[in-house]
């Protein structure tokens, strides 16, 4: 068994299952109430987003079949935005989920960002709870019923000469400031 991280386009055949998985893990989740997420984020970015300088798609394949990958695009001249993170369903509780964040973070890292935004669904405890484990903030009142918020920020420095995390934080206080009272 060997497993290897690669840089593609999200266009790349290698993309596929990463790219299908998402749209049926989001589907699945939240289609009966919420149809339009899987399309609007599936099809919300252009290619181009995740394509150095300023983003990537890295696949994690285990003897050449993809089974785990996320992507990043610029956020701000400071901070990479973490999308489509995803682990197959065949292949999930052996911590793939935490060495995709950690090979997206070394990457982002080495593109020159200084800092990491990202968002969950509500209903996507799991990767609620690896965002946690792994060092992120929550930018919303984790005392909270997710399902208020909807849409769930994160925020991560990647050094100690990060950037202050005020972008994402001004992001989540937008977010606020939407819901009802």
């Amino acid at each position: 068994m060997t497993d290897k991280f690669v840089c593609v386009s999200p266009e790349d055949v290698l993309a596929r299952p990463l790219m299908d998985g998402l749209f049926h893990e989001y589907d699945t989740r939240y289609g009966a109430d919420f149809p339009e997420v899987a399309t609007s984020e599936m099809g919300g970015f252009p290619t181009e987003r995740f394509l150095p300088p300023d983003g990537a798609l890295l696949l994690l394949l285990r003897d050449g079949v993809t089974i785990a990958g996320g992507a990043f695009m610029r956020f701000d001249p400071y901070t990479a935005e973490f999308k489509r993170i995803w682990t197959s369903e065949n292949f999930r509780r052996q911590g793939l989920g935490r060495k995709v964040l950690e090979a997206l973070e070394a990457r982002a890292r080495d593109s020159g960002y200084s800092r990491v935004f990202l968002t969950s669904g509500f209903r996507q405890p799991e990767a609620h709870a690896l965002y946690l484990r792994c060092g992120y903030t929550p930018l919303y009142d984790t005392a909270e019923s997710p399902r208020r918020y909807g849409v769930l920020p994160f925020v991560k420095a990647l050094g100690p000469q990060a950037q202050p995390l005020d972008a994402g934080l001004r992001w989540a206080r937008r977010l606020d400031d939407l819901l009802p009272e």
